[in-house]
């Protein structure tokens, strides 16, 4: 039925008065984010906005405005988010967020460039050659550098060289799991390596290792559990004792300092645990250290080497654009991860008085409270570190991460958090509109569970 009748009296249904899919195409504002995202994204919101029409959600007129309010940032899914949850290398957002430099870097690299290419001889030339040299200048102890696509990648790749059909001697409460399920164990058994467990979970001797060590022996494994904490009746074996027992040390740092962090005096670095006798150190980029997902191998040329031209090694190759996110990230290591970390808690708490302030005069029921951050992303377990949040009803959460520019805190005894350490002082703004926005949304009573 296309008309509606009222006392009698029948009116054309206004849903007839639908645009043409064509004539909504033709707005300036659409034929301009055609070029920008797509037709077919374009096209997909158009088609949402009719839907809507028809269901009598918006008015026929409404429609272009409708499509233009819908459509994304970019071509691509992920959306930019703006983390306030108090972790500062939050795996599920990301982990480290490039810098400034690190962006620029990555545009300029997005075309063609000389990755492997010599303009001066017009020949071929190693891939990633700068990029190298700029990671081995920060990292004096290490005679070689290579670079592949992960952390879990480079641990890999110096299985699969080094102790195929061979074993590798690691401590039992050393074969740790990290997110998602995925199991260090699982990974280096499925190179063909074998593992000889030594010691127990809380306590493992030099002498341990030194009776494990026979002609099958590939390497000695040190891994760095940052992502958890051994309390209590505990001992373990430090790189410069287990450099004494006769095989090659391979160390996996995990969280990625290149050299030590006075704030995380327990995390390990590239550098020190070089000097003190590991072959090879294999550590993660997009971490601590602040830049791309990226997985290093530093050590000596002898064995580091032959890694980077073992076959395997094509296959775990970063591109273009992770080679040049990392070169910028270790020639201007001012990062969001440095900043988040360094931060001043008075300069947090300025910062979030003047949000409240904002937020109260717009009628928004906020205050300011104490918080405590972590770092996250598999690294410095057990340390905390002073924050400052803003405080709302635990209805904002959901609100907040359906905005358009999504707010991800975390709820704590029913009130969400929007913790400021990790968030850059320019993403103010963004927070404040967002809050405005959620305290104006409807269906203020849906339920939420977590923010994260």
């Amino acid at each position: 039925m296309d008309r509606e009748h009222t006392n009698g009296t029948a009116r054309p249904d206004p849903r007839r008065r639908l645009p043409r899919t064509d004539a909504v195409l033709a707005d300036p504002r659409l034929t301009a984010a055609a070029e920008r995202l797509g037709r077919r994204l374009v096209k997909d919101a158009v088609t949402r906005a009719q839907d809507r029409a028809r269901r009598n959600e918006i008015a026929p007129n409404d429609v272009v405005d409708a499509a233009v309010r819908s459509l994304p940032a970019t071509a691509a899914a992920p959306r930019r988010v703006i983390n306030a949850t108090g972790v500062l290398l939050h795996t599920n957002l990301g982990r480290a967020a490039l810098s400034r430099a690190a962006r620029q870097a990555v545009l300029a690299a997005s075309g063609n460039t000389d990755i492997e290419f010599d303009l001066a001889t017009g020949q071929r030339a190693p891939r990633g050659r700068s990029t190298v040299a700029t990671l081995l200048s920060h990292v004096p102890a290490a005679q070689a550098a290579h670079v592949v696509n992960n952390g879990a990648a480079a641990l890999a790749l110096a299985a699969t060289a080094l102790a195929q059909d061979r074993e590798i001697i690691v401590s039992r409460g050393e074969l740790v799991e990290i997110g998602d399920g995925f199991r260090l164990p699982d990974l280096l058994v499925s190179t063909g390596a074998r593992l000889r467990e030594v010691g127990t979970t809380n306590r493992t001797t030099l002498a341990d290792y030194a009776a494990a060590v026979g002609d099958r022996t590939g390497f000695i494994l040190k891994i760095h559990p940052s992502n958890f904490r051994i309390t209590g009746f505990t001992e373990d074996v430090g790189v410069p004792e287990l450099a004494t027992v006769g095989p090659l040390v391979v160390a996996d740092i995990g969280s990625g300092l290149l050299h030590r962090e006075p704030l995380l005096p327990d995390e390990p670095d590239a550098d020190t645990w070089l000097r003190a006798g590991a072959a090879l150190v294999t550590a993660s980029g997009d971490k601590l250290l602040g830049g791309p997902q990226c997985g290093l191998l530093l050590g000596r040329a002898d064995v580091v080497r032959p890694l980077a031209h073992h076959p395997l090694a094509r296959a775990l190759r970063v591109d273009k654009l992770t080679l040049a996110a990392l070169e910028a990230t270790l020639n201007n290591p001012d990062t969001p991860t440095r900043s988040a970390l360094h931060t001043a808690t008075r300069a947090l708490r300025e910062r979030a008085e003047r949000l409240a302030a904002s937020l109260v005069a717009d009628g928004i029921p906020v205050r300011v409270v104490d918080s405590l951050a972590v770092v996250g992303g598999g690294g410095a377990p057990g340390v905390t570190l002073a924050s400052v949040a803003l405080s709302l009803p635990e209805a904002f959460a959901a609100r907040l991460r359906r905005g358009p520019t999504p707010v991800v805190g975390r709820v704590v005894e029913g009130r969400c958090l929007l913790d400021l350490r990790a968030v850059a002082p320019e993403a103010d703004a963004g927070i404040a509109a967002a809050a405005v926005r959620a305290a104006a949304a409807r269906n203020a009573s849906e339920p939420d569970r977590a923010c994260t």
